[in-house]
């Protein structure tokens, strides 16, 4: 079986291999984009994959976009933090939604719908879908999922001493991720060790609030002072309290920034 992987966070891609190692060992991972520019090139000049195991959120904008400007016969695997996508992803070839992080008895059964997935062509796949039994799949996968991943964390337990705090997602101005340790500072300086990964943080903020600004950083609103042009048009992103490191924005997201910022 072949596979194609498409994902922008190194971690959760590792991760991914690793439990789909376990899950087949026969399959082979071709590659590894984190675009959808990538991964529309990618596919316009190599054969189909057995199948596409896929993230909703890549660098530059989302994979379903992938799947509504080329014809993919390949099932597709959908991976993320939300179920907001649910509706789009069961318009292309999709034949199963897993929320973040992958478990292995989660992405066993996947496969076991795709060792059971109709042969069909490509002309085929790539009609106008039945308006029945998506909507009856949809509603059995939505009704599945577990309800608390959908609310937004509104307070973190942080460590201060021998004591545990709750502390309002509203006084969070980021996550830092370096070294495998999560440092979540506040507006006015402090800094917490949290045990998330940048990757569970993701799925657990509100987006309107809070944007991955980065491999290394996820940033809340009112943190956010000023963004300066950057090289090869990526951009410097000013905060307060500032991180150790500065915050560059690849010139894929930049856009994206920007929108989040005037929303």
């Amino acid at each position: 079986m072949t596979v194609l992987l498409l994902e922008d966070e190194y971690p959760a891609a590792e991760r991914l291999q690793r439990v789909l190692r376990q899950a087949a060992p026969e399959a082979q991972v071709l590659a590894v984009l984190d675009t959808v520019a990538g991964a529309l090139d990618w596919l316009d000049t190599n054969p189909a994959p057995d199948l596409i195991l896929s993230d909703i959120q890549l660098a530059d904008g989302l994979s379903l976009d992938v799947f509504e400007q080329t014809v993919v016969s390949s099932p597709v695997i959908f991976t993320t933090a939300y179920d907001a996508y649910a509706i789009r992803a069961f318009r292309a070839n999709s034949i199963d939604y897993l929320l973040k992080p992958v478990k292995l008895t989660e992405l066993t059964a996947a496969l076991e719908k795709l060792r059971r997935w109709p042969t069909t062509t490509p002309a085929k796949l790539t009609e106008a879908p039945d308006t029945t039994a998506p909507a009856q799949r949809l509603e059995r996968l939505l009704d599945a999922l577990p309800r608390p991943e959908r609310q937004h964390k509104t307070r973190f337990l942080v460590r201060h001493g021998e004591q545990l705090l709750p502390l309002p997602a509203t006084q969070v101005a980021w996550f830092q991720s370096r070294h495998e340790t999560t440092t979540l500072a506040t507006l006015d300086g402090r800094r917490f060790v949290v045990d998330y990964t940048l990757e569970q943080l993701e799925g657990l903020l509100d987006p309107i609030q809070f944007f991955r600004l980065n491999r290394q950083l996820i940033a809340q609103l009112p943190a956010v002072l000023r963004l300066h042009p950057h090289f090869n048009g990526k951009l410097l992103v000013d905060l307060q309290p500032a991180p150790s490191e500065e915050v560059l924005v690849s010139r894929e997201k930049a856009a994206l920034v920007k929108q989040w910022l005037e929303q």
